[in-house]
Order: structure tokens, then sequence, then C-alpha cells
């Protein structure tokens, strides 16, 4: 970590503090709805190429897209909405 007693400014780590908690938790928040994103646009596409349902799979993408869009807005719902599709999509790929 960077020497902050040598800061032109007078640093204090005690400044910024609930800033970095308040970022730190909207990056942990960023990563875990992107995660589902991630695993949702993936599924879609073994619908698509396993299955050949690429309507379907299309479909899918745009769903986890408002599904994620949603997600990121509320912080009450985070990563449910994608997990949604994201279970419509296994079922699909398990169904087809």
């Amino acid at each position: 970590m960077a020497d902050t007693k040598h800061a032109p400014h007078g640093y204090s780590p005690d400044m910024d503090g609930p800033a970095h908690e308040s970022m730190y938790e909207d990056f942990v928040h960023f990563v875990a709805v992107s995660a589902v994103f991630v695993a949702c646009c993936v599924v879609a596409l073994a619908v698509g190429g396993i299955r050949h349902a690429w309507l379907s799979a299309i479909l899918g993408i745009v769903l986890a897209i408002i599904a994620t869009t949603i997600g990121l807005f509320s912080r009450s719902m985070s990563w449910r909405p994608p997990a949604v599709i994201l279970v419509i999509l296994l079922a699909m790929l398990a169904l087809y």
C-alpha cells in the first residue's frame, strides 16, 4: 500500500472510509449481477447452438438484458431478476 505519511495534502485513510465502503458495496453488487448475466448469455448460446433454437436464444438474451438492467438499478432485487431468466434458459436447454 502507498505511504500516506508523506502525502502533500495530509491524506488520511479515515477521510475516505465511508466513500470506500460505498464504492466496494457498489462494485460487489455490479459483479454479482454481471456474473449472472454472463451465465445467461452462455446458456442462451448453448440453447441456440445445441438445440438449434436461435430465436429462443435471442429472446433469452433480450430478457436477460432487461432483467439485468432491473437488477442493477434495484439494489433490493440485485441478482435475482437475471437469475430467473437463467433458470428459464436452463429449462429450455434441458427440455428442448
